[in-house]
């Protein structure tokens, strides 16, 4: 076959272009796939981005040394969560919530009138504080209010639309009652008052937004309410509970974990955006 010299020059100049073209996209499919793997640019990868972000993180150091962590929110991105595992590893961001036993709440824990924990049936369920009346910090959500009040059951809450509320159990910090608290507490059987172990709370402050709190220090009950009192909330603080502690007192949040002892928990208060 009979081939000209202009048709070999042709295919050689078009050619090293195919050539050359191939390399350059290969080269931009590299870059490409760097960005991807890195997250692109300056921008770092964030294995949480889908996690919430309506809250604020705070971490306070108390003039009596209390080691405070702390997350601001409003009660309405709050809910009640079941998660028989430690709270770092849940899929949720909060704190641990009310006392149990084994996989029995032993505190009430509802949300919208449904006991958070009745899969495991009715003992321990959340619809009760067992044995005693207990402080349970109270979110109306018709009128978007918090309150304390002093109960056994969940049935004998009062709120405005029970199809609209959540209802944590713990113990009654009386922050608006000093000349009361140590009274309370010893009514409503707080366990370790006085050994200086691990705690965790929850408090509100005039202007409703809601403060959940896990220390890092081990303390007294008295310690860890004098704590938050100089440092949360501005001194606007209304009241709030204490929620379980010592190997319990856990937090999870984009800034930190906390783990307490590593012991899985029953429930937890959980953020929602």
């Amino acid at each position: 076959m009979n081939i000209s010299n202009e048709t070999i020059t042709i295919h050689r100049k078009y050619g090293r272009r195919i050539v050359v073209g191939v390399i350059a996209l290969a080269a931009m499919l590299a870059v490409l796939l760097v960005f991807a793997t890195r997250g692109g640019g300056n921008v770092p990868k964030d294995e949480e981005l889908n996690m919430p972000k309506e809250y604020v993180y705070t971490r306070f150091v108390a003039t009596n040394g209390m080691e405070l962590h702390v997350l601001r929110t409003r009660p309405s991105n709050v809910t009640l969560q079941a998660i028989d595992n430690n709270v770092t590893i849940s899929p949720f961001y909060g704190v641990n919530g009310g006392f149990f036993y084994q996989e029995a709440l032993l505190s009430i824990a509802v949300v919208n009138d449904k006991p958070v924990n009745e899969a495991k049936g009715t003992y321990g369920a959340g619809s009760a504080n067992v044995k005693y009346e207990r402080g349970t910090l109270v979110w109306d959500g018709a009128t978007d209010r918090l309150d304390v009040q002093q109960a056994g059951s969940a049935e004998a809450l009062a709120v405005t639309d029970r199809s609209r509320y959540w209802a944590q159990g713990g113990i009654s910090m009386s922050l608006d009652r000093d000349d009361l608290w140590l009274e309370r507490i010893a009514a409503e059987n707080a366990p370790y008052p006085f050994e200086d172990r691990l705690r965790s709370a929850a408090v509100y402050d005039t202007a409703g937004d809601l403060y959940l709190i896990v220390g890092t220090t081990k303390g007294t009950l008295a310690d860890f309410r004098e704590a938050i009192v100089e440092k949360v909330g501005d001194g606007k603080l209304e009241n709030g509970v204490f929620l379980d502690g010592d190997g319990s007192s856990q937090l999870r949040s984009r800034e930190i974990r906390l783990s307490g002892d590593g012991r899985p928990v029953v429930q937890m208060l959980a953020l929602l955006r």
